[in-house]
């Protein structure tokens, strides 16, 4: 008999970035029972990017349903998700699915769960959802979204079926949080599947005009530089990175790939002053994923300072990449590295040290750093392991 697993919460795939955006087309792609039929809810103009105008299309399998949802705002992805919800519970009850399973990705419609769940039950479905991190922190909200997001957790977390968190942490604090807390006072039921990595190495040669050219433009040369990828929030340690490579004594070049949000850069220069220090490098984004790869293996060292969430995808991909990797010391980063990678706090001095020590490490101290970590990505984060653990769950084994 057919399972059929409805997606909700993602942009949808094809995948042009983002966290859940490469899980769906990973757990998609690495599907290994065939007898789950995915359906996959998409924001129209995420698939426009792909060259897809249709209501419906396949994707890897997927079964996939384009959304509306009109421009509104912050409140558009509350939107995009009832509406999706709605759509996908509609598709269930047409086909007469037997016991369908509603994932939903992220905690943004807690207000609005109890009555989905209604219709869920209705017709013998079940909701799982996966709590993602702790969005309810993340600087970039004012007070009254944060406690939106603190909210809309709770709820979600109380109405689900199965919570599946992708951090040992994440899992840790939902039952901290919210035991006792459930419909009837119940403990919410949770379980850990982790993210997952792709470890095949880039298919460019160092050679590779494309690379070649790249590094021309930004001025940096293979190994020579300290990198970081992400997006360019407080959250994820900008100012505590650029402030210490600046105290370093470090000759080599800090390149930092993100999207930059004017605002944000205009509080660090005045702060630190980084544009008179020639070795930071802001060098825009890279979306030509080969590249990206690449780049990430050349790397002399990697930073990842995200201090909100839980299992980051950049973490794991930087594990599987760059040999050497700084990570600033919270709970969720030392539960995926161990002891795979170097540790910094947010204290000063603390990074800038750090990167001093790396500066004077020998290339076979590094190169075993880097095989101690793909190792570990190999045995825990393979997008093959992660999916069969997910089919188990959706199938009940």
């Amino acid at each position: 008999m057919t399972k059929t697993v409805y997606i909700v919460g993602s942009k949808g795939i094809p995948a042009k970035y983002g966290g859940f955006e490469t899980f769906v087309e990973k757990l998609t792609e690495f599907q290994q029972d065939k007898d789950i039929q995915y359906y996959v809810a998409c924001m129209r103009e995420n698939s426009a990017k792909s060259g897809i105008r249709a209501d419906t299309f396949e994707h890897n399998g997927a079964k996939c349903y384009n959304i509306d949802v009109p421009n509104i705002g912050p409140a558009r992805a509350i939107a995009y998700d009832i509406a999706a919800l709605n759509k996908v519970i509609e598709i269930a009850k047409e086909n007469n699915d037997q016991a369908p399973i509603f994932y939903v990705l992220a905690c943004r419609i807690g207000p609005f769960i109890s009555g989905i769940k209604k219709k869920i039950k209705a017709i013998g479905g079940t909701l799982m959802v996966n709590p993602d991190g702790h969005e309810w922190m993340r600087a970039k909200w004012s007070a009254p979204i944060r406690k939106y997001w603190k909210i809309s957790e709770q709820m979600m977390v109380k109405y689900c079926d199965l919570a599946i968190c992708d951090s040992v942490n994440i899992e840790k604090y939902i039952h901290e949080c919210y035991d006792g807390k459930g419909i009837k006072g119940r403990n919410p039921k949770t379980t850990f599947i982790a993210y997952g990595a792709d470890l095949t190495l880039s298919k460019l040669a160092d050679d590779d005009e494309k690379l070649v050219n790249w590094y021309k433009e930004k001025g940096l040369t293979k190994k020579d530089y300290y990198l970081v990828v992400g997006r360019f929030v407080p959250e994820n340690s900008f100012e505590v990175m650029i402030r210490e490579f600046m105290k370093s004594k470090s000759k080599k070049n800090f390149a930092i790939i993100t999207n930059v949000n004017e605002k944000f850069l205009n509080e660090l220069e005045e702060k630190l002053h980084f544009k008179s220090d020639k070795r930071i490098k802001f060098v825009g984004t890279v979306y030509d994923q080969e590249l990206l790869k690449k780049i990430r293996e050349n790397a002399y060292a990697y930073f990842h300072g995200h201090t909100v969430g839980g299992t980051n995808p950049s973490l794991i991909e930087a594990l599987g990449s760059t040999d050497l990797n700084l990570l600033v010391d919270v709970g969720f980063n030392k539960e995926v590295a161990e002891d795979c990678a170097l540790y910094w706090s947010r204290k000063p001095g603390s990074l800038a040290k750090l990167i001093d020590k790396a500066d004077q490490m020998s290339a076979d101290e590094i190169a075993e750093m880097g095989r101690r970590a793909k190792k570990r990505v190999a045995e825990e984060y393979t997008w093959d392991k992660i999916c069969g653990q997910y089919e188990d769950v959706f199938v009940g084994k």
